[in-house]
């Protein structure tokens, strides 16, 4: 094998080293936060996950694709978590109902497409839920969802849960916030120092089952190295991107980065659902 193609080829799953935690944090009573990690095979492979009574789907076939997904949900009583809940399960149906698709490397326009159609069938599903279900009538979601077809990273974003990328000691914010506060920031009706108006900064401008969805599909590339996190905003309300950053930087192991940056979040107050994802490649 020439270095070319050792430095080229796809991780093997040993080689992929995830984790995710969530908390409820230390003021709310309940938590609406879900998560999911995942693998595409020609079937899907649950790995991790906060979700109840889902079975872990065997194969031996090459993987296609990983996935990762966080929903931080929104609503009274208990709308909030069945919303995260439900765009989790339904996001995940899609995507393994949509297996032969990925796994025979479908080009970026048609990737984009199915996450984008995926994230409306959802909305979709949760109005209709809360329209037949008084108690869960208002109930929204954010769903960030990261599908990595190597060496191409593919990013389903609703709502302001977010995605960060760390590469070469660098920490970016691969996600655009849909708040209030970033659609003023944007229009140049509002300077950035007066965006962290918690008023305007968690008022979602974009949600799943909200009044206003407006799925985005970011395409970015992946490297052998790179760190990735997704989280609700129970993390980045109390941790700054620094500490966010020294943290993957001196990171063990994913688990180790995930119960640390919760550590952060409840030592700073834990205010809100706090849920961390994290993952790497490391070859061995």
């Amino acid at each position: 094998m020439t270095q070319a193609t050792e430095v080229e080829r796809k991780p093997r799953d040993d080689e992929a080293d995830v984790f995710g935690l969530t908390h409820v944090g230390r003021v709310r009573d309940s938590n609406q936060d879900h998560f999911l990690i995942c693998s595409l095979h020609k079937q899907l492979v649950i790995h991790h996950t906060s979700l109840p009574d889902v079975a872990a789907l065997g194969t031996s076939t090459d993987r296609a694709a990983f996935v990762a997904m966080v929903a931080d949900g929104a609503g009274g009583g208990a709308a909030g978590e069945h919303a995260s809940r439900l765009a989790v399960e339904a996001a995940t149906r899609y995507v393994a109902e949509s297996v032969s698709c990925y796994y025979t490397a479908a080009d970026d326009e048609t990737f984009a497409k199915s996450l984008h159609d995926a994230a409306m069938r959802c909305h979709e599903g949760l109005m209709k839920r809360s329209e037949e279900e008084w108690e869960l009538h208002g109930m929204a979601t954010t769903l960030t969802l990261w599908m990595g077809v190597w060496p191409r990273s593919y990013l389903l974003q609703v709502g302001d849960s977010r995605c960060y990328q760390l590469r070469g000691g660098e920490l970016r914010q691969i996600s655009r916030d849909q708040t209030m506060a970033q659609e003023l920031v944007d229009l140049g009706a509002l300077p950035r120092i007066e965006a962290a108006n918690p008023r305007l900064a968690h008022t979602l401008s974009s949600s799943i089952g909200g009044p206003q969805t407006e799925p985005r599909v970011t395409q970015f590339k992946q490297e052998w190295g790179d760190v990735g996190l997704l989280c609700s905003d129970g993390l980045t309300r109390h941790v700054p991107n620094e500490r966010i950053r020294e943290r993957l930087l001196t990171m063990r192991s994913a688990r180790q980065a995930c119960e640390d940056l919760v550590q952060d979040a409840l030592d700073a107050g834990g205010t809100d659902n706090i849920t961390v994802v994290v993952g790497r490649t490391q070859r061995r």
